[in-house]
């Protein structure tokens, strides 16, 4: 049952990661345009091709070598998770784990992943872009770190 929790919810995450970059990035045409203010400066989408890891971190690396990187991490998290029955750490693991293979599909498709939301506040100009695979990786791994003793504990 834990690991069909945590397929389920990385399917989820995988599913509107991959549906948000269609949308934005095709359908309202980020890739021509570039750039469109939504909220400005909170929420704009900025297109941007990223084949680094986190903010271009390791940039011009093998997209090969990022993508079994990935799926490596994938396939671990998994393994871990099996023992782990709770709701809260197959959810954050299928967090983790459909977020990673989000982006390892437009690492096969593209050769770069496709970020587009950028975010800005209080006079601070943020010149990054990210996606939501990113945002569902932090979220999970970030929950997994801080929270998950206290979770096992209950």
């Amino acid at each position: 049952m834990a690991i069909f929790r945590t397929l389920l919810v990385a399917a989820l995450a995988f599913g509107i990661d991959q549906v948000s970059k269609w949308y934005v990035v095709w359908h309202l045409d980020l890739l021509n345009l570039g750039r469109i203010d939504v909220l400005p400066p909170f929420l704009n989408f900025r297109m941007a091709w990223n084949d680094g890891i986190n903010f271009g971190i390791g940039g011009g690396a093998s997209r090969w070598i990022l993508i079994g990187l990935a799926v490596a991490i994938s396939a671990g998290v998994l393994w871990w998770v099996r023992t782990r029955p709770d709701w809260f750490h197959t959810c954050c693991a299928g967090l983790v784990v459909g977020g990673a293979l989000g982006n390892v599909l437009d690492r096969i498709l593209h050769g770069a992943v496709v970020d587009f939301l950028n975010m800005s506040c209080c006079g601070i100009n943020n010149p990054f872009a990210f996606n939501l695979a990113d945002v569902f990786i932090f979220a999970g791994a970030f929950a997994l770190i801080l929270f998950s003793d206290r979770m096992a504990k209950s």
